[in-house]
């Protein structure tokens, strides 16, 4: 029973993916491989360290605004799905209709036309600690860059160009802890 457990801890701190804060509230369904009953649980999670694979990395710079964008951005694969995720560093300008977008070049101009870009997700918030989702199928091989970009103005806030991999690290061996990356 203390496998079993265990077992289940373990999966519940992998199945709820990657955070970029400490804890999670998750509702999570598990069923024994031998046919017991189905458990679910719903609780508060405390993410210490979750295995995880870097993709990309880049360093948020600013599009001549007063207001600086700062921080990293990170695509980031956790149980077989990609996330863009800033860190706790993130800053940007505020703004109405502002969007998390991937952009083809790996500079983004103040204003951008509509074929060179694709838009992740509204902007969840103008600091701190955030992950977006990548559609499953989203070709990130066309994108050099995220960008921030506030939709109503046609101005972007600011970008970070995207490079492979984790500064010569394996890039399928970081490890989510205490909301940063880290490298074996």
């Amino acid at each position: 029973m203390k496998w079993f457990t265990l077992g289940v801890i373990s999966s519940a701190a992998l199945a709820i993916g990657l955070a970029t804060t400490a804890t999670a509230v998750e509702s999570v369904r598990f069923q024994s491989l031998r046919g017991g009953p189905t458990v679910e649980l719903s609780s508060v999670v405390e993410l210490s360290e979750v295995q995880i694979a870097e993709a990309a990395v880049g360093q948020f710079v600013t599009v001549e605004q007063d207001h600086p964008t700062t921080g990293t951005a990170q695509v980031v694969m956790a149980n077989g799905q990609r996330y863009l995720v800033f860190d706790e560093a993130f800053g940007t300008a505020t703004g109405p209709d502002v969007e998390v977008i991937l952009y083809r070049g790996a500079s983004v101009p103040v204003s951008i036309a509509e074929a060179d870009y694709v838009t992740i997700a509204p902007l969840q918030s103008f600091d701190g600690a955030q992950r977006y989702l990548i559609p499953a199928d989203l070709n990130l091989d066309s994108f050099a860059a995220v960008g921030i970009w506030c939709r109503q103005f046609n101005v972007t806030f600011g970008y970070a160009p995207l490079s492979s991999g984790s500064s010569g690290s394996d890039p399928g061996s970081a490890v989510l802890s205490g909301g940063k990356l880290h490298y074996p």
